[in-house]
């Protein structure tokens, strides 16, 4: 069939023919189509010369720009692409075949999705194979029964489905990364002790010092709704602040303390009374002077309470053991006269917080950096201050801010050296401030003396170092809970100073009374900690012994009033009435007679003896039953 001219122009020239035995074509595709093209684009008034002349790929002309010259009418257009079609519709299939493949290899996402679909068939062709090989190992015994890869392809799609089904739910239940579940160190090993995690050191502790049964044992009658008080006395730089705050915000009481914004005091009542039960800063302020020492709380005190008798802070006349008749002289080994004691006597209970005191000396010297003095402090002693020539002053100025370390240091009549030493014990026993009633190493002995005596009588006192375990004594000396647990802070600001070892050795020579006193009482402390434990292990033991024992003597005591009420029954009753005997109470009766016959024989043969009286009357088992009785109960009550 001819073709009309226009239609052969528009076509262009016939495709080349391979000739017989001509190989195949092996030129690019694009380059080639791009030869073609610039073939048909050289034959003059072409769609594709006029094509070309158009505007670059991927541009379009816009709606108001004029037609080009060369553009063929539209249906002409229209008319060579239907020729173009049903000319290609004519062409061998395989031909066609070919096209298509090689435009569509030559389409990137066409190519990309390929290399992805055989990349994932062949790893997953390799994976079944490897975990066919794997369930072939485990499963050989069972290879007979049947198919071994239907087997393992069920197998594992089970197990794969599993999976997911506990991921689905793992999600479902536990979405946070918080979750219970996911701590596995819970399960994998045991709760580490709280108390136990302070310690830095993994040597164990070895005393030093022997103390008696009463010098460990504290456990103080404390009576919120009578008329016990407790004394705190803060030292510089030890923790105080925050344990004063445990104190009036962190305590289980029937009647909390009542704390209000922006007020550091808070009103601290007993039940049902506008009465204190506490005697610090958080509760009555400073009463007795800005950080004061034993020596003027001893004496202060009790004077403050007598006198506030309109704000009802005193308590009723008591003498114990740690109050404020507790006389610290007499109580010294090396005390020269007695302290006369007020005329009510009252109860109070003195507790303090000690620290190392190389970190408490830092603290204390970064704090005066800042800018604190302390000027407010009395320094009250045999109810005077000290004179300005018996307590000279370190700085000319209204503070010592920016002070370096070394002069901080030099200073001889710094209060900071030895303070917990000189804040703990009875200042008159040495003329108080006055240097030279007698030798420095005697005055220095007396201290020293006195205060390990006061601390040791104190009612409780704690370490800064060991927070968890100065809780646990609290609670256990006073009876007293708090609400949450208190937090051991190892990063403080004076750990965060840099000393050598030199300047380290100058602040422990500058303290060496405060080196002592603080290993006496980390000896102490940690000595009444592990009596205390022990203590309370052994006494949780003893009651489960006794629940124990209760709980036999119950037992056998149900068992033998159950046994004698069967004994009094007639031998007709008891037939009409248990037809069938249950084994289970045969059992219960034999494990009941093994029982007796382990803890009371005597009881057991008395029993059997009046079992072979039981055919002579009724009358007799009957008295035989109740003497046996009695003597059980004669013996459940020594177990008890």
């Amino acid at each position: 069939m001819a073709l009309p001219a226009f239609a052969a122009r528009a076509l262009g020239p016939p495709p080349l023919q391979l000739e017989q035995g001509a190989p195949a074509r092996t030129t690019c595709p694009r380059r080639h189509s791009r030869v073609e093209a610039e073939l048909a684009a050289s034959r003059p008034g072409s769609v594709a010369a006029s094509v070309r002349a158009g505007p670059p790929r991927g541009v379009s002309l816009g709606f108001n720009s004029p037609p080009l010259q060369d553009e063929p009418p539209k249906a002409f257009s229209f008319l060579a692409g239907a020729l173009r079609a049903r000319l290609f519709a004519l062409l061998p299939r395989g031909r066609r075949r070919r096209m298509h493949d090689l435009r569509r290899r030559w389409d990137l996402g066409s190519l990309c999705r390929a290399l992805l679909t055989r990349g994932l068939a062949a790893v997953g062709h390799s994976l079944k194979h490897v975990l066919s090989a794997i369930f072939s190992k485990i499963f050989s015994p069972f290879s007979s029964i049947g198919s071994m890869d239907e087997k393992s392809n069920k197998l594992l799609l089970a197990l794969v489905m599993l999976f997911l089904f506990a991921v689905i739910v793992l999600q479902y239940v536990c979405p946070g990364t918080e979750c219970q579940l996911l701590r596995l160190q819970a399960f994998s090993s045991p709760v580490p002790d709280p108390y136990r995690s302070e310690d830095e050191n993994s040597s164990r502790f070895v005393p030093r010092y022997n103390f008696s049964r009463g010098d460990l044992l504290r456990k103080v009658d404390f009576d919120i709704k009578g008329d016990d008080l407790i004394v705190f006395l803060h030292i510089q730089k030890t923790g105080g602040t925050t344990f004063g705050r445990h104190l009036v915000r962190n305590i289980q009481l029937e009647q909390p303390c009542e704390c209000r914004v922006g007020q550091k005091k808070c009103t601290c009542h007993r039940p049902g009374k506008r009465e204190t039960w506490l005697f610090s800063r958080f509760s009555t302020g400073w009463s007795c002077g800005l950080h004061a020492d034993w020596t003027e709380l001893t004496s202060c005190v009790p004077a403050v309470v007598d006198g506030k008798r309109d704000a009802r802070l005193r308590p009723s006349s008591k003498d114990r053991w740690g109050s404020s008749s507790f006389n610290s002289g007499a109580n010294s080994p090396s005390s020269p006269k007695t302290r006369s004691t007020p005329k009510s006597g009252k109860n109070f209970h003195y507790i303090t917080i000690l620290r190392d005191p190389v970190s408490r000396y830092l603290s204390e010297w970064r704090h005066v950096q800042r800018g604190a003095t302390w000027k407010a402090s009395l320094h009250v002693c045999d109810g005077r201050p000290p004179t300005s020539e018996e307590l000279p002053s370190c700085y000319t100025g209204d503070d010592w801010s920016g002070c370096p370390l070394k002069e901080f240091m030099d200073c001889p009549y710094n209060l900071a050296n030895n303070r917990q030493v000189r804040m703990l014990s009875d200042l008159t026993l040495v003329g108080c401030y006055n240097l030279s009633v007698m030798p420095e190493k005697q005055r220095n002995k007396i201290l020293l003396e006195s205060a390990k005596s006061n601390l040791k009588h104190m009612a409780f006192f704690g370490l800064t170092e060991f927070q968890r375990k100065t809780q646990y004594l609290f609670e256990k000396t006073f009876n007293m809970n708090f609400i949450s647990p208190f937090t051991q802070y190892n990063t403080t600001r004076a750990s965060s100073v840099e000393i050598n070892e030199e300047i380290q050795k100058r602040i422990e020579e500058l303290n060496f009374l405060d080196m002592e006193l603080y290993s006496y009482a980390k000896d102490l402390f940690l000595q009444r900690y592990q009596f205390m434990r022990q203590k309370e292990h052994q006494d949780a033991r003893r009651k489960r012994q006794e629940q124990r024992k209760f709980l036999k003597g119950r037992f056998l005591q149900t068992h033998f009033h159950s046994q004698s009420q069967g004994q009094n029954q007639s031998p007709s009753q008891n037939l009409s009435q248990n037809p069938n005997p249950n084994p289970n109470q045969n059992l219960t009766q034999s494990l009941s007679q093994n029982l007796t016959q382990r803890f009371n024989p005597n009881l057991i043969q008395k029993e059997n003896r009046g079992r072979q009286k039981q055919g002579s009357g009724r009358k007799q088992s009957g008295s035989s039953s109740s003497n046996g009785t009695n003597d059980y109960i004669g013996s459940v009550e020594t177990w008890r």
